[in-house]
């Protein structure tokens, strides 16, 4: 299945892409993607409806904006250097174990919102990454057993401020978590259909190809950061991993290119869809 959401910010609804290919409005037969929903085994419910019962629900409007893909997790853990690659770009060591921070959830935003620089921004760089959407709670989850956590899989772009990241002591979290730097979706693709190990991601800046690169080249690939994850924190439903990006960033261009109000990033993933931003400046609005 390909769920997705759609409505204003803070009021979206649920969807579905229907066998014919439509997108169907489903908040009639399912709550929002959210933990309760995937605690209580909703992606199981929604299974079980006959395709005839989907394709009686109403049709999503074109014009309807499509919201992150999950309602705002408890928690978005992310693994920095995890290509080989990437790591090189960046002139730094491979890691021997996964490298972990945390992305603040009120990052969240949807795949074609506009990315808004904060102030002082002067670094802005972007990340394309396979995003892992937990199924029920992982505690101590050994690798063998680790996809067996998962809902589902989507596109997330890690943006990052690299001044506030670098320049302003060395801390990762405060780079990557300025409000809309974290957008989801379009779809959660449901994990019996996606090999996480077989996704091709690509992006372009300004129709200027930047990353491509197949998750198979990952350091440490689903199973594993799931299992190393949940040894450190409860994993609940809804919860998203962001599992690194591969080489092509900006910051690892010589000179280091940077985002500007006007440009527009656009990326996808094999199986995932597309997503795409314009980047704007703060406007001083709250």
């Amino acid at each position: 299945m390909k769920l997705f959401r759609f409505g204003a910010p803070g009021r979206e609804r649920p969807g579905l892409i229907a066998e014919d290919g439509t997108l169907r409005d489903v908040s009639a037969l399912s709550g929002d993607y959210a933990e309760a929903f995937f605690a209580s085994g909703g992606l199981e419910r929604l299974r079980s409806i006959e395709a005839a019962v989907i394709a009686a629900c109403p049709i999503v409007d074109a014009s309807e904006r499509v919201g992150p893909c999950v309602q705002r997790p408890c928690k978005i853990v992310c693994v920095g250097r995890n290509y080989r690659a990437h790591a090189a770009e960046t002139g730094a060591e491979l890691p021997s174990e996964p490298l972990l921070f945390m992305k603040a959830p009120s990052a969240l935003s949807g795949p074609f919102d506009d990315v808004v620089l904060p102030p002082s921004a002067t670094k802005a760089d972007w990340e394309v990454e396979l995003g892992v959407v937990i199924g029920r709670e992982a505690r101590h989850v050994p690798r063998e057993r680790a996809l067996e956590y998962v809902a589902g899989y989507t596109l997330v772009n890690d943006y990052t401020e690299r001044g506030f990241q670098r320049d302003r002591g060395g801390q990762w979290t405060k780079g990557k978590s300025a409000d809309t730097f974290c957008p989801v979706g379009p779809y959660l693709v449901t994990a019996d259909a996606l090999d996480p190990a077989a996704v091709e991601l690509c992006l372009s800046v300004n129709d200027v190809e930047r990353q491509r690169a197949p998750t198979r080249d990952m350091i440490f690939d689903v199973p594993t950061l799931i299992a190393y994850v949940s040894d450190f924190m409860t994993l609940l439903p809804g919860d998203l991993i962001s599992t690194g990006t591969p080489e092509g960033v900006g910051f690892g261009h010589k000179p280091p290119i940077f985002l500007a109000p006007g440009d527009r990033v656009s990326y996808g993933g094999s199986g995932l869809g597309r997503a795409n931003q314009r980047v704007v400046a703060w406007s001083g609005a709250s």
